[in-house]
């Protein structure tokens, strides 16, 4: 007999693995199906993860996943063949990695309470924040949480989530230029900024984890709406479909919103078994529309292939 799983939006019964289509509020929206992946990534790879917290893939689908232990970036190619790793001693504690426009790696460390900018074999290009310190101002961080990275202009957005509560934003060669954000629960404050991203039309999503919400505004930092059906935002990835996906890490659920922040779908509960989840920390789409999310408590990275039929 196969496993069952029910979804958080109706007492729904199907096979471990696959995960209906759920029915959309607007016309025009439809929510995605995925189906696990439970032989990814193949065996016989030499990385023993530790607690995995962040994902990006790159142009040709490469997977680097993120994570506390030796050889802190590994990569894999999109069947799961590992390719090679960092050895990177200088990363202290990973937290956030993002891939931008021109294919270069950002990451957060909130061991070290920097950001920096590397090349995808490894080679650090930047570093913002002053190593080792945490603060506030233009020149330190408290554990900074994600980036995101302006496709046109390279302007770099780091919330600056455990120990500050703000959004701050730097040139692409890392110059201070503005912020925002206070902790608070109003608009335009926070309660844990811990992921951050561009949308389809430009506008900025912050994760404000712990109010339970998606704030969105422009790249000045002026607020222009609030979600509050995205359960805890630990992670935030953009879909194929100009959807966002989010790793609800308090629920051990992945949850796909529409483009205004309604809930399409959600999926998932805390387990080990494929397809279950036991802390999901941040997750992205493949230009396939596949999905790959972390687990922190787990120790694993999962893969979801959509379902197109």
């Amino acid at each position: 007999m196969r496993s069952i799983i029910c979804l958080s939006f109706g007492l729904v019964l199907f096979p471990l693995g696959f995960f209906p289509t759920a029915k959309a509020e607007a016309p025009a929206a439809r929510a995605s199906a995925f189906r696990v992946d439970s032989g990814w990534p193949k065996p016989g790879h030499p990385i023993v993860f530790g607690p995995v917290s962040a994902v990006a893939t790159d142009k040709a689908d490469r997977v680097f996943v993120f994570h506390r232990g030796p050889h802190p970036v590994a990569i894999f190619e999109r069947e799961g063949r590992y390719l090679g790793a960092w050895n990177n001693a200088e990363i202290k504690k990973p937290h956030g990695f993002r891939i931008d426009a021109e294919g270069n790696a950002w990451i957060t460390d909130i061991g070290d309470h920097t950001v920096k900018k590397f090349t995808l074999d490894g080679k650090r290009l930047l570093s913002i924040g002053t190593p080792g310190k945490s603060g506030g101002g233009p020149d330190h961080f408290n554990q900074p949480t994600d980036v995101a990275v302006h496709p046109t202009t390279g302007e770099v957005f780091v919330s600056d989530g455990y120990g500050n509560a703000r959004v701050i934003v730097f040139s692409k060669d890392g110059k201070y230029l503005r912020e925002w954000g206070t902790r608070g629960t109003r608009a335009g404050e926070f309660h844990l900024p811990h992921a951050i991203l561009f949308d389809r039309d430009g506008r900025l999503l912050v994760g404000d984890r712990e109010n339970n919400r998606i704030q969105v505004f422009d790249t000045q930092g002026k607020h222009l709406e609030t979600w509050t059906e995205s359960g805890a935002p630990y992670g935030l990835s953009l879909g194929g479909d100009g959807s966002i996906l989010v790793a609800d890490g308090r629920a051990n659920q992945v949850i796909q919103l529409d483009s205004g922040g309604k809930r399409l779908a959600a999926w998932g509960r805390k387990g080990t078994r494929a397809g279950e989840f036991d802390l999901p920390h941040t997750l992205c789409v493949d230009s396939h529309g596949d999905l790959y999310v972390t687990d922190i408590n787990g120790k694993r990275i999962q893969k979801f292939h959509l379902d197109t039929e």
